[in-house]
């Protein structure tokens, strides 16, 4: 992968254009200036070039895990405020542990409902195959 980081002088820190991202997590420019446009993402401006730091790439990176496992962008964000506001209160935390085990509750509801669709399939399977080698010794 060949990322055009660039080193920023002042604070010795990686950056990343859009281009970069969009290239690295397989994804749209545009699906990034969404994520930015909802907050989730605060890149810094030169002109009109978008500069993302290290905090934003593994937020992009966390957005799209979220997306992948069900959380809604506003969940994520939930969380990102959360985390941000304070790191050391109960309470914060408190709050983000409850929306964890909220969502570990329905993924795990999601992973019965799987496996029982997945029997009901194989049984289905299992039926036309029989009805399938029935019809074809009959002729």
């Amino acid at each position: 992968m060949s990322k055009t980081t660039q080193l920023d002088q002042k604070s010795k820190q990686v950056t990343y254009s859009i281009s970069d991202l969009s290239k690295e997590f397989d994804i749209t420019t545009r699906s990034i200036r969404f994520y930015e446009d909802q907050g989730l993402l605060t890149p810094t401006r030169k002109g009109q070039t978008r500069i993302y730091n290290q905090r934003d790439r593994v937020r992009l990176k966390l957005i799209l895990r979220g997306k992948r496992l069900g959380f809604s962008l506003a969940e994520t964000g939930r969380l990102f405020e959360l985390y941000d506001a304070d790191k050391s209160s109960a309470k914060q935390l408190a709050t983000m542990m409850d929306i964890i085990a909220h969502k570990k509750a329905d993924l795990k509801q999601q992973l019965d409902d799987i496996k029982a669709v997945l029997i009901e399939l194989d049984d289905l399977e299992k039926n036309c195959l029989k009805t399938l080698t029935t019809l074809e010794s009959t002729h």
